[in-house]
């Protein structure tokens, strides 16, 4: 970068956020598993939407590539500078404010750099629900969420992300600012232009504010740990659930035994809620606006008949909030846990649900036969088909050899996922990780209609390079 574009920046933002030391930018440098390790130019990191539009304007006025940044706390490198040490990292974090909440309408408006904590306690604070939850909203924020069109564990009532959006605000390539904040549920004007930008890690423009969706405050709540024979009759419970509870069925998140033994082993503090060791167990909650719901009674009589019919064997009930949070600690610790073990092969694959428990068997089956010692780490949102399926060697020495194979790994599980009619990425996006493998499971129709789109909103190729496609396009 040469000087005068380093002062133009330092001109847009203040000198004080525009990083170029290497001891400075390291934090954002890097991404959250460890695996990927970037190198930048500089970090700006601008406190508004002007600020962005005019950080933008000069990076491509010089053809400089911009990689977006939100928490960092992706698990595809999306967010990850690349390793030519070309591009400007714009961090988003100063960009933290709520800018609007109309509860007549049932929206709030907000940044770019808000974490999704900070949007729920918002919410909360309006008797409101928003209702995105994942394991890393404390830190994570709501334009990351928004550019890789988050899960989560209520997406079986509320749905993704982009369910939760009704309008954004968008810095294009070139610096223009698109004002689409619009908080309208029904707007049949042509293409719905927010959708392109919900889900593009940032390879289209910056989304920089949007208006979210938001809902009645949950007032009742049934929790549950049960220990279910098989995938199989995990499916068959949440089937009897929604036939019996509707949408009162919130989250449904099935654990596989060796993903329960890492938290186990690795976060202190928590506790197996069932004797027996069970080999699945899934985590069950069921929610309602009113505050008399008699949603207790209910699970553990559905759980009761569920027993009787085969589809469980044993449940702990949460008897006090406190309990719930401990039930949901256990879910939602296993990714640290697994950080804290060591590298796996990470899959995030969703499959119709009826077919979850054949792709278990047969890719779990598969893999044992090429590698005997594979541990299978299974977990996920089974409500909505989306499995989270980590492979590793539980020995140091041995995983390093294994993770040597992550193309042949990828090969069988992927092609699995495509057989079943499914998705090798249901929730974490595409980043660096995936950007090479999609190719083999999109049509080349496919393809070239995303890369015209690239080409149209990004001609340069500034934004985000090396993320979600390759440059080139094969």
């Amino acid at each position: 970068m040469t000087d005068s574009l380093i002062e133009t920046l330092r001109g847009i933002v203040g000198a004080a956020h525009v990083l170029d030391g290497a001891q400075d930018m390291a934090p954002y440098l890097n991404d959250w598993r460890g695996r990927y390790h970037g190198r930048a130019r500089a970090v700006v990191r601008p406190q508004d939407a002007p600020e962005v539009a005019a950080v933008v304007s000069a990076c491509a006025a010089a053809g400089v590539p911009m990689v977006p940044q939100g928490g960092n706390t992706g698990l595809c490198g999306g967010a990850t500078p690349l390793a030519d040490g070309a591009a400007v990292v714009i961090s988003l974090g100063r960009m933290n404010r709520i800018r609007a909440l109309d509860t007549g309408n049932d929206t709030l408006t907000v940044e770019a750099g808000c974490t999704l904590a900070a949007v729920q306690e918002a919410a909360a604070a309006a008797g409101r629900l928003f209702p995105l939850a994942l394991a890393s909203e404390g830190s994570c924020m709501i334009g990351g969420n928004l550019s890789t069109n988050a899960g989560g564990v209520q997406v079986l009532r509320y749905g993704n992300t982009r369910d939760l959006v009704l309008g954004l605000e968008v810095v294009l390539a070139d610096g223009r600012i698109w004002d689409g904040l619009r908080g309208l549920r029904k707007d049949n004007t042509g293409y719905d232009l927010k959708q392109l930008f919900i889900g593009a890690e940032g390879t289209l423009g910056i989304v920089t504010a949007a208006v979210l969706k938001l809902f009645p405050a949950i007032r009742s709540r049934a929790t549950a740990w049960v220990a279910v024979p098989d995938p199989a009759a995990a499916v068959r419970l949440l089937g009897l659930l929604r036939a019996n509870c509707g949408d009162r069925v919130s989250a449904f998140e099935i654990v596989g035994r060796a993903a329960l033994e890492l938290v186990l082993k690795h976060i202190p503090g928590v506790r197996d809620p069932l004797t027996g060791a069970p080999a699945w167990t899934v985590l069950v909650e069921l929610s309602d606006p009113a505050g008399d719901a008699p949603l207790e009674a209910q699970l553990e009589a559905l759980l009761a008949t569920a027993c009787d019919q085969g589809l469980a064997s044993d449940a702990a009930l949460a008897a006090s909030g406190a309990q719930a949070q401990a039930l949901w600690a256990l879910r939602e610790s296993i990714s640290e846990a697994q950080r804290i073990e060591g590298i796996s092969i990470k899959h995030d694959v969703s499959v119709p649900v009826s077919r979850i428990a054949e792709f278990l068997d047969r890719a779990g089956g598969a893999l044992a036969r090429r590698w005997p010692d594979v541990r299978v780490v299974a977990f996920g949102h089974i409500g909505d088909g989306n499995l989270h399926y980590n492979l590793s060697k539980a020995v140091a020495g041995d995983n390093a050899a294994f993770i040597a194979r992550t193309g042949e790994v990828n090969r069988i599980v992927h092609d699995l996922v495509c057989e079943l009619g499914g998705s090798i990425s249901a929730e974490h996006g595409l980043g660096q990780l995936k950007r090479d493998e999609i190719l083999h499971y999109k049509s080349a129709l496919e393809i070239e209609l995303m890369l015209r789109i690239k080409h149209a909103l990004d001609p340069q190729g500034l934004m985000n390079p090396g993320k979600v496609l390759r440059p080139e396009g094969g």
